[in-house]
């Protein structure tokens, strides 16, 4: 019994160090950003200060579907919270056994078609243009990320994410030359898969006013606010899960400390990167999003070589 509870119980740490270290990545990025641009910023708490006043407002419905917008900001954590069931703290994929790559590509598709649903149910000019910029990221990002899967599934020959995890997309007797490029193609595309500048063309305030979620307030803002911050976790924890190896015979407080320092290496680069660039134009944001596509493919054809 006990046994078989260690799974579920390192599944459901992943969801707690997720729900808990979100808003402090999210802190300490607009932190570093204030540092770099010469500000002082809020303090490193002030994500979590911003939570609790929106879930304490008033929950204001002025859409087209109230329903929809409900439905849609509960699928937008509920989505990527289930996501962070799955992501190893530094071991094991927890729950590994109840999960493959198939189940977590749809999961992380799950999201983005929650930020579809909130445009559409809001129904105004602005939500609407940003739902059909976030329909055209998902429709060349979201293959990438399945390219790694893929890849890695294949190495390991299984899809079970204990099999996927953990660098298979380049060990095995295979050579890890398109392992190595699948990496740089997920290192350079990790900026937009988790939608900071300058690459958040779906919610850019100066253009279109937060695009979906430009008619929402209160708690369902406070859980699409939440869910952002909760794929940065996510999508950074995958990032490491699939490309770094794990270390052998080492503590599982340890791995997690590792793990946890990977994840905040990633973080800050990604903060450095939004602090330093202007957002692309829309244009300039597909032709990239293919160009990586096109490299993942490259990456994939080589892997299928033996390469």
């Amino acid at each position: 019994m006990t046994i078989q509870l260690l799974p579920i119980l390192a599944g459901l740490a992943g969801v707690l160090a997720a729900l808990v270290l979100s808003p402090l990545f999210e802190g300490a990025v607009r932190k570093v950003t204030a540092i770099i641009q010469s500000r002082r910023g809020p303090p490193i708490t002030q994500a979590y200060m911003d939570l609790a006043k929106l879930l304490t407002k008033e929950d204001i419905e002025v859409g087209e579907a109230p329903f929809v917008q409900r439905l849609a900001a509960l699928l937008s954590m509920a989505s990527i919270t289930a996501v962070a069931l799955f992501v190893p703290l530094g071991g094991a994929a927890p729950l590994a056994g109840g999960a493959d790559g198939i189940l977590l590509i749809y999961l992380l598709m799950l999201a983005g078609l929650s930020v579809l649903l909130a445009g559409l149910a809001a129904g105004s000019t602005y939500s609407l243009i940003g739902m059909s910029r976030e329909m055209m990221s998902m429709m060349t990002l979201e293959p990438i990320l399945a390219m790694a899967v893929i890849q890695a599934a294949y190495r390991s020959g299984s899809l079970r994410l204990d099999a996927v995890f953990g660098g298979a997309v380049y060990a095995g007797a295979y050579g890890p030359w398109s392992g190595i490029l699948l990496m740089g193609v997920m290192a350079f595309g990790l900026q937009a898969f988790v939608g900071r500048l300058p690459f958040d063309i779906s919610e850019a305030e100066t253009e279109i006013m937060e695009g979906p979620l430009i008619e929402y307030s209160g708690p369902k803002l406070a859980l699409f606010k939440y869910a952002r911050m909760v794929k940065l976790f996510v999508y950074t924890g995958l990032f490491v899960a699939l490309f770094i190896p794990r270390l052998p015979a080492c503590p599982f407080w340890l791995a997690a400390l590792i793990f946890l320092a990977e994840q905040s290496a990633l973080v800050l680069v990604s903060t450095l990167i939004s602090a330093t660039h202007a957002r692309y134009r829309i244009d300039q944001v597909i032709r990239y999003y293919l160009a990586l596509f096109c490299v993942g493919l490259a990456a994939l054809a080589l892997s299928l070589f033996g390469l």
